[in-house]
């Protein structure tokens, strides 16, 4: 099993970088762990208050059981992945999501190089970069669509939150990372590097 952590800034082409590698691996080798799952349940507080979460905060996470889950799958278990929902800021109490072991493991999310004991378990850290501009663009699209947001509202979320926790948290981690990606899903020439690099490190593996 090769386990392989993808982050980088909201919006910064993370999901379009992992779609690519699945496409490289269509056999059901893989499969992708979104840290967004593991976000804390809010159901306890007003919905008043769920609106004021900071979900770019490493607080936001629950990493202990993303990484007892994961430690899982290393050991050749099914896991139960939480289902949690943006819109009502709670987890799901009556589903969840089945995930098999495979000889691929993405685990994809802003926040996951903050987490020390996560990061030891992954074998390739890859750091999607993108221009701040490019990454507010779609951010606001996703916002809009996703999430039933105004684009002012994700503006002010932008200013008071977005950029500030991506400086303090998000951006320093790009120094724990062993492939950076720059200009994000587009740039198809490092995506075929890093396919490249997994492959070679599954043969590896499989000696």
């Amino acid at each position: 099993m090769l386990i392989i952590g993808i982050a980088g800034g909201t919006g910064s082409g993370k999901t379009t970088v992992v779609k690519k590698i699945a496409e490289a691996f269509p056999g059901g080798e893989l499969a992708v762990i979104p840290q967004d799952s593991y976000y804390h349940d809010s159901g306890h507080l007003p919905m008043e208050e769920r609106q004021k979460l900071n979900f770019d905060h490493p607080d936001a996470i629950d990493f202990d059981l993303l990484v007892e889950q994961l430690q899982q799958l290393k050991e050749g278990k099914t896991i139960q992945q939480p289902i949690y929902s943006y819109i009502t800021c709670t987890r799901s109490a009556t589903e969840t999501v089945t995930v098999h072991p495979a000889d691929i493991i993405i685990i994809e999310g802003i926040l996951i190089f903050t987490c020390e004991k996560l990061r030891k378990l992954l074998d390739i850290l890859v750091f999607v970069d993108a221009d701040a501009d490019e990454r507010l663009l779609r951010v606001i699209a996703r916002d809009i669509i996703e999430r039933g947001k105004s684009v002012e509202d994700t503006m002010e979320r932008y200013v008071m939150t977005l950029k500030p926790m991506h400086l303090q948290f998000i951006e320093p981690t790009k120094r724990f990372a062993d492939i950076i990606i720059p200009q994000g899903g587009h740039n198809q020439v490092a995506i075929d590097i890093l396919t490249a690099t997994i492959e070679k490190a599954l043969q590896h593996k499989d000696r």
